[in-house]
């Protein structure tokens, strides 16, 4: 990377229903790499058509959506940064109404009414994130992310509450972790050795307890096959919300964690220059922005310029938005996950 920034994956809903690349999707990223990220991630690409989260997902699951990628990447990578496409799958956080079938998880899910994966398909999905990668590869991408956090099916398997799985993909942690690092010993072996490979955990919410997160953490970091993990913190200086764990940042019960040659990254409302110094000055490698390169598709750029950049102040109207290369769609989006982010 040619600086500490990175762009974060997000939700956009600016592709087409059929996951091909969308105009508006290429303009948000290729906007942002122009901007200056050091790394321009797309939003989370759903590796198998079940797999589906959102409307206007970016797909990565059949060689259809290769035009479309090897177009994004091209237009990433002419800023000279790096490219990378998140690689996902929803599990039970699906939406039932886009795949047109039944959602499912690892284990049968009476809230969402999603199926458990039989041990066949499991293994069928460890190849739908390896085939990812290498379309991905394929396309021009520098590498590829494999979204393991916010509860999603890679951060299903590592629920100790609910997956009790038999089959070597359930019970203990390590049998519980096995997907994942499948998943990257398959990537390792079938794309090049340049080909850039991270990992996106979350250390809270969504039965993970912190012990455990820190576990995988550790042995994703020290097993020499991943480039960089990328921690979705929510606040990157908040306390956990686990007492036990009380009395320092959440970062810092990662940032003391032996991690070898790998990079640790960290997101969570870094919304100035001073923010972004304080989580390298904590120990993290580079910062993930997210909210900040909505507000503005240069924020590398001006917080490389002032110390003290700090963005736009929320809420802020819609047509500051669209002057940054955001769609009518994403600004939609965003007013329903966010309802404080615009002026009336």
């Amino acid at each position: 990377m040619p600086n500490r920034f990175m762009l974060a994956p997000l939700t956009n809903l600016q592709s087409r229903p059929d996951g091909t690349l969308g105009d508006d999707e290429f303009t948000w990223l290729v906007q942002r790499a122009g901007g200056g990220f050091g790394l321009t991630m797309t939003c989370a690409a759903h590796v198998h058509p079940g797999g589906q989260g959102f409307p206007g997902q970016l797909g990565i699951w059949s060689d259809k959506h290769l035009p479309g990628l090897v177009r994004l990447a091209a237009g990433i990578n002419a800023w000279r940064g790096l490219s990378a496409v998140q690689l996902h799958h929803a599990g039970r956080r699906g939406a039932a109404n886009l795949t047109g079938g039944k959602l499912v998880c690892p284990w049968n899910d009476s809230k969402t009414g999603a199926r458990a994966l039989t041990t066949a398909e499991v293994q069928q999905l460890i190849e739908d994130f390896i085939l990812a990668a290498l379309r991905a590869e394929r396309a021009s991408f520098d590498g590829v992310e494999l979204h393991g956090a916010h509860g999603y099916l890679l951060g299903q398997f590592l629920d100790p509450e609910n997956n009790h799985r038999t089959d070597g993909y359930g019970g203990s942690l390590a049998d519980r972790q096995r997907v994942i690092f499948a998943i990257i010993d398959g990537i390792r072996e079938r794309c090049g050795p340049d080909f850039q490979l991270g990992l996106r955990l979350s250390p809270e919410r969504y039965g993970i307890p912190l012990a455990e997160a820190r576990a995988t953490a550790q042995r994703a970091m020290t097993g020499g096959k991943i480039d960089y993990l990328d921690l979705s913190l929510w606040d990157v200086f908040k306390e956990p919300a686990e007492t036990a764990h009380q009395g320092k940042p959440l970062v810092s019960h990662f940032t003391n964690l032996p991690r070898g040659e790998c990079r640790l990254g960290v997101a969570g409302k870094i919304m100035s220059a001073v923010t972004a110094r304080a989580c390298l000055d904590a120990g993290a490698d580079f910062v993930v922005i997210g909210r900040g390169a909505i507000l503005h598709h240069n924020f590398p750029r001006l917080a490389l310029a002032d110390t003290t950049f700090t963005t736009a102040e929320i809420p802020v109207s819609r047509e500051h938005l669209r002057r940054e290369g955001v769609s009518n769609n994403f600004i939609q989006y965003i007013a329903s996950t966010w309802p404080d982010f615009f002026k009336e």
